[in-house]
């Protein structure tokens, strides 16, 4: 097989589509794919592992501890505040770290800066003062003091 042959077009001239540019990764997602199958199948074709299941074997194991009591046991409403305040303060960061590159970095555009500057800013104080607001409310509920 040749070199692709140049095919006019309404940008240029281009080359043409050429499939054996994509073999590589064909045969890389086919070795993948057999790799995956056959791992599956020879841990359930062959026993690899000895197989002599005890009564302590078939227990249910978690952090070191036996269970005790039901697995349906209700948790306090404090883990959920305190993953909402996480969820929070990361969403802040998501917001901020952007802003800040943007803005004072040196890829910003230039055309952008001096006319948002000062409303961008504004709108970043305002999304901070909202936070610190939510914080102080928290704080004041005590939502941080764990009994």
């Amino acid at each position: 097989m040749g070199a692709p042959v140049p095919v006019p077009t309404a940008a240029g001239v281009e080359p043409a589509f050429d499939l054996s540019a994509y073999y590589p990764i064909l045969i890389f997602a086919a070795a993948a794919g057999a790799f995956a199958f056959g791992s599956l199948a020879a841990t359930h074709l062959f026993p690899f592992k000895p197989h002599k299941p005890t009564r302590v074997k078939q227990m249910p194991y978690e952090s070191g501890m036996d269970p005790v009591g039901s697995a349906r046991m209700q948790f306090d409403i404090k883990f959920y505040l305190i993953a909402i305040l996480f969820l929070v303060f990361d969403v802040e960061l998501l917001f901020l770290y952007p802003w800040a590159v943007i803005a004072y970095g040196d890829g910003g555009n230039e055309i952008w800066r001096p006319v948002f500057r000062w409303v961008v800013f504004a709108e970043i104080l305002v999304f901070l003062a909202t936070l610190a607001i939510a914080y102080v409310y928290a704080w004041r509920k005590g939502v941080f003091q764990w009994r």
